[in-house]
């Protein structure tokens, strides 16, 4: 946004009252109006509505050939309705080292929903053992991932791309190999097809690992108000799959100046921020600003908890199923603060979470005893 610029005039004594000599209506009318457009021009609508349902965000600023045409292909991608039949199918994208420690979780959770799902596996460091012939010879061509670094949304972009070639896949989920499945495939299902949003984190953290970590050279495409923050573990649309290969603008600010080390005290997490940022420039209202992946980030370190065997119960994990408010951790004090978000599909309010990380491989046995006894069937 174009700052307004501030001008000092040398005023001398006035010699002439002219205003005084004018009706006093007719002073006071000119003088609401001139405020009002004063009032308008310093603080323009946050958004408008563009003739689909979707909201694109007003720039005071002059846009690029660039950004009008990202702009364009964005609203006429918004414009396509969803196209749901009876073979549509969800894609759980697996982005993973190696092998996948919760494989036969996994299958139990797929076995007997064939066709209404598709997997795929984004291996950086090993091929995978498998034992499940879910995942057998699922494995996409992989390169080097370095957490921290734009190679992570390389990753991600590699698994969607995968993904949609296939017309029935309709909704795409980002899952690591530390996740687990919270509730049964039929509710998983419905969840995400039938949900009016793509369930994308993204929220304000006006901290030094938030906004802080805007670079001035993101500019002028990516203002510092603009950028956001969330969890990398996304689920989206088709749609929104569509627009996330479809971007190189804004991904190539991330891509050159999102890293550790790029700008002193400013280690920007790519994984962290693009999508957030991205989506809350370009369908604020087509996202749900919080993430269906639950994940415990109360010890306040670099990586969230990692749940152990022993620490896991069905006391717990009901409380994880059956949690209707999500958390934003932000980095704004000692300790850093919290910002709570209350969880909605379609408008009704529903459990957050419909998968959980991080659990340490030593709880795949407990975790397959208490799994028909924690999970939902019904939306």
């Amino acid at each position: 946004m174009v700052e307004a610029q501030k001008k000092n005039y040398h005023q001398g004594p006035r010699h002439h009252h002219t205003s005084l000599k004018k009706p006093l209506w007719l002073v006071l009318t000119v003088s609401v109006f001139s405020m009002l457009l004063i009032c308008t021009h310093m603080m323009p609508p946050r958004h408008r509505k563009s003739s689909s349902s979707s909201w694109l965000p007003v720039h005071v600023r002059k846009l690029s050939d660039e950004e009008v045409a990202a702009r364009t292909v964005v609203r006429d991608i918004l414009k396509t309705p969803p196209f749901l039949t009876s073979s549509s199918k969800i894609a759980f994208l697996f982005l993973t080292p190696g092998t996948l420690p919760f494989e036969k979780l996994w299958d139990k959770f797929f076995t007997g929903h064939e066709g209404k799902f598709s997997i795929y596996i984004h291996p950086s460091n090993e091929r995978p053992v498998h034992i499940s012939s879910h995942f057998s010879d699922r494995e996409i061509y992989s390169d080097e991932v370095t957490w921290g670094r734009i190679s992570v949304v390389d990753a991600e972009k590699r698994l969607l791309v995968s993904a949609l070639e296939d017309p029935d896949n309709q909704h795409f989920v980002l899952l690591s190999e530390s996740c687990i499945p919270l509730h049964t495939f039929d509710y998983t299902y419905r969840y995400l097809l039938y949900a009016n949003v793509s369930f994308i984190e993204s929220f304000v953290d006006p901290g030094p690992h938030g906004t802080g970590r805007h670079m001035e050279h993101m500019l002028p495409e990516i203002a510092r108000e603009d950028f956001r923050k969330g969890a990398q573990w996304f689920t989206m649309k088709r749609q929104h799959a569509v627009i996330v290969m479809a971007d190189s603008l804004y991904y190539s600010k991330f891509r050159e100046y999102c890293g550790p080390g790029i700008e002193a005290y400013k280690d920007c997490i790519a994984d962290e921020h693009y999508l957030p940022t991205f989506f809350s420039m370009i369908d604020p209202m087509g996202i749900s600003n919080w993430s269906v992946t639950y994940v415990d980030w109360s010890e306040r370190r670099w990586h969230p908890k990692t749940y152990t065997a022993n620490e896991i119960s069905l006391h717990f994990m009901k409380n994880v199923t059956t949690e209707e408010m999500s958390i934003h951790g932000t980095s704004v004090g000692e300790h850093g603060d919290e910002l709570h978000w209350p969880c909605t599909w379609n408008g009704i309010t529903r459990p957050c979470y419909l998968f959980a990380r991080k659990f340490h491989p030593d709880a795949l046995d407990t975790l397959l005893n208490l799994f028909p006894n924690y999970t939902s069937t019904v939306v």
